[in-house]
């Protein structure tokens, strides 16, 4: 390592070179980079890829167990009382609506329904499989939407979890080398305070 003008030169692949500098806890440190990255990348890769996996999976279920079922509207949805526009941004509002669940009895519930709908309206409302109303399961671009995010954010978490061990494993590395230094040092100052001296 040297610096001409200001400016710090490595030379490249140091800790593999046969160096008497060169100490093992150096050589362990290079294969912990190699391996931090190797496995940052291989198990963030395979992580990202399951938990897409999952959610995939885990929306197919509920579409699976989600049935659409025709109801009718009891009140007019611009009266709806507070009336929320829908997360998924299509200006829909929660009204009260009637159905007929397959066993022929009759229920009531809020349901999301278009915002100009009217009292005697018929829409079409989403129960699980015990009749109770429920959400519309994403589909299409929003179900794709979410699966990739999943895949991405587990992505990210679980290569910043790897690099994050692997940063503190080499920090320890750096500590025992400082300890090993200082150890050497308390060894060889004495005769080289002498030889200073005399």
């Amino acid at each position: 390592m040297a610096t001409t003008h200001g400016a710090r030169h490595t030379v490249p692949w140091w800790r593999w070179r046969d160096n008497p500098l060169c100490r093992r806890s150096d050589v362990a440190e290079a294969w912990l980079l190699i391996a931090t990255a190797v496995l940052a990348l291989v198990l963030s890769g395979f992580a990202g890829l399951a938990a897409a996996g999952a959610v995939g999976a885990s929306l197919d279920d509920r579409r699976a167990r989600t049935s659409t079922v025709p109801a009718v509207l009891v009140e007019n949805a611009r009266d709806a009382a507070p009336a929320p526009v829908s997360e998924n941004g299509d200006g829909g509002v929660w009204a009260e609506v009637r159905w007929t669940a397959s066993d022929g009895s009759r229920h009531t519930g809020r349901a999301e329904v278009p915002a100009d709908s009217e009292k005697g309206d018929q829409v079409t409302v989403h129960t699980d499989g015990d009749g109770r109303l429920v959400s519309a399961p994403p589909e299409g671009a929003e179900a794709h939407f979410q699966i990739v995010m999943s895949g991405i954010t587990v992505f990210f978490v679980t290569g910043g979890m790897v690099l994050l061990c692997g940063w503190i494993a080499r920090a320890r590395l750096r500590l025992r080398r400082l300890d090993l230094w200082e150890a050497e040092w308390r060894q060889v100052e004495p005769s080289w305070r002498r030889r200073m001296t005399g």
